[in-house]
């Protein structure tokens, strides 16, 4: 269910507008839509597990807000990752 510490090395360095960049929006939202969609796999085959279904939502709440304040902040880096992880809005 969880990534693993090289996935998300991977994350950071695709996504990271420097070297170790952690911090920055893009970076945040790949993490979390990464365990997004490794939790709703998880739910697919196990769809009466509630506490998982309230992280799952928890996360997307999360993902959501981060995109948001991109959006706000800057519409043209907010189009360009929305584009690259492939999720709509």
């Amino acid at each position: 269910m969880s990534i693993t510490a090289e996935r998300k090395q991977e994350l950071v360095k695709d996504f990271g507008t420097v070297a170790g960049d952690t911090g920055s929006p893009e970076v945040q939202v790949a993490i979390l839509t990464e365990r997004i969609q490794n939790l709703t796999e998880h739910m697919k085959s196990h769809n009466k597990d509630f506490a998982s279904r309230r992280g799952l939502l928890m996360m997307v709440g999360q993902r959501r807000r981060l995109l948001d304040y991109l959006k706000r902040k800057d519409a043209q880096r907010y189009l360009k990752l929305i584009e690259r992880l492939g999720i709509r809005k």
